[in-house]
This record gives structure tokens, C-alpha cells and sequence, in this order.
């Protein structure tokens, strides 16, 4: 997506954009989301999914930040999924991995959708996968 239609959007308040090829744009951050759900796995599993993920012409997926999946967080509903169904329809009210960790850790943070927590999960543990990329800027 081009710089001057990011600034459309923007001024025009919206702050998602649905694509063509199962992605999403989100105009505030410039992140392009994966609107489809990997579903259950392991933090290494993950990783991995993510890494190998080939969608919308892209192989540069990866899990997100902490922070960035955070931003996804929507607390204008007043139930779980805490996330906009409108744009990510497959989303739960459950835990997302993300790739924040340190080096040589056993635990990792996850993002939940149902009351829109940030925490700390042992990596061995099961939870949900949304893949996001960066794009560039044109």
C-alpha cells in the first residue's frame, strides 16, 4: 500500500483496510496482519509457522511484538473477543503468542483477546498464532 493512500485513510479516520489477499492493513501502524488463524501450537511451533508462511506473495512473515499485537486490542467491545470480527473474523477470545522473549527463556508473552491481557507463558503451552508483516513504505 502506497504512502498516499496510507495518508487517505488516515485523514479519513480509517484504521483498517481489508486487502485482496486474505491480509489486512492497519493504516495507524503500517502493519499488514494475516486474517487467518493458524490455530493451536507450541511457542517453537509458532515461530516456525510463521517463518514458513508464504501468503499474499510474501515469505517475510513473522510473529509479532508484544506491542504490536497489543495494538489489535479493541476495548469498545464489551465481550470477548476483544478484537474487531469485522476485520479479523476468525479472531477468539484466547491467547495469540507473540516473539517477545530473552535469550534462553522458557516463557514468552502472549496478547488475550478475551479480557485484553498482556502476559508471560511458559513456551511448552499452547496458544493461537496471527502472523503480521512490515510493509514498505512506497
Amino acid at each position: 500500500m502506497n504512502e498516499r493512500l496510507l495518508d487517505h485513510f488516515n485523514k479519513q479516520k480509517i484504521r483498517f483496510v481489508i486487502n485482496q489477499d486474505q491480509t489486512v492493513t492497519d493504516v495507524t501502524t503500517g502493519l499488514t496482519w494475516d486474517r487467518t488463524e493458524a490455530g493451536l501450537m507450541a511457542w517453537d511451533q509458532a515461530m516456525d509457522y510463521a517463518q514458513g508462511l508464504s501468503r499474499a506473495g510474501a515469505t517475510d512473515w513473522r510473529l509479532p511484538t508484544r506491542q504490536e499485537l497489543a495494538t489489535l486490542i479493541d476495548l469498545s467491545w464489551k465481550s470477548g473477543p476483544l478484537i474487531d470480527k469485522r476485520f479479523f473474523p476468525q479472531g477468539e477470545a484466547n491467547r495469540y503468542w507473540t516473539s517477545t522473549s530473552k535469550p534462553g527463556s522458557t516463557t514468552a508473552w502472549y496478547v488475550s483477546f478475551d479480557q485484553g491481557r498482556v502476559g508471560r507463558r511458559t513456551k511448552t503451552k499452547y496458544a493461537l498464532v496471527r502472523c503480521v508483516r512490515s510493509e514498505p513504505v512506497e
